[in-house]
């Protein structure tokens, strides 16, 4: 038996060929290292509560989440006691036009439909536009909210603004607006480190 010396032998041609193969892999940059983009600095819980609040919401069909915890101040005390928001539906790719679900506990549902369209009416105004076209409502376990109380006057209003801040109609706002003065004709103070 002779040894071929030749390039015509089989093992020769097979290695010439993964040569040829490799040669095109290793010209191949090397696979990168997935890296995470950065994020900037910290953020504060505070920053993050409402976008992850908002998250949820959506999920569940609330494009304002508002609407849920201001629905005693949208629709009055005596429907939220029997009345609960449980979604909101719209068409789909739009903002208008939706189907408020609500939850209804007892045999409220008769007195109900008589007044869904003051339902629609109040939650329209909420929302500013006409937002809500229907009322879907279902029996269950509604939970009443506490009555919403305005928080009380520690000091008077000065007597420089006299009756300016009255004739404002929304109490919350009109609360903050006369703390904010009351704060601005106060005397500055250090603050007290114990």
């Amino acid at each position: 038996m002779t040894k071929e010396t030749g390039d015509g032998t089989p093992a020769k041609k097979a290695k010439a060929k993964g040569k040829a193969k490799g040669g095109a892999k290793a010209a191949k940059a090397p696979a990168r290292r997935y890296e995470r983009p950065r994020g900037g600095e910290a953020r504060a819980i505070s920053d993050l509560v409402p976008e992850i609040g908002r998250t949820a919401f959506r999920k569940f069909g609330f494009v304002q989440s508002s609407v849920v915890s201001r629905w005693r101040e949208i629709v009055g005390d005596r429907l939220a006691d029997v009345t609960q928001p449980a979604m909101i539906r719209f068409p789909a790719g739009q903002k208008a036009g939706g189907t408020l679900h609500l939850t209804i506990s007892g045999a409220h549902a008769p007195m109900l439909q008589h007044v869904a369209p003051d339902i629609i009416a109040a939650v329209n105004r909420f929302f500013g536009y006409a937002a809500i076209a229907a009322v879907r409502m279902t029996h269950g376990q509604v939970t009443p909210a506490a009555p919403v109380q305005p928080p009380a006057m520690l000091k008077p209003v000065p007597a420089e603004l006299g009756d300016s801040l009255r004739d404002i109609g929304d109490p919350e706002l009109r609360t903050v607006l006369e703390r904010m003065a009351a704060g601005l004709a106060a005397p500055p103070t250090l603050p007290k480190i114990s």
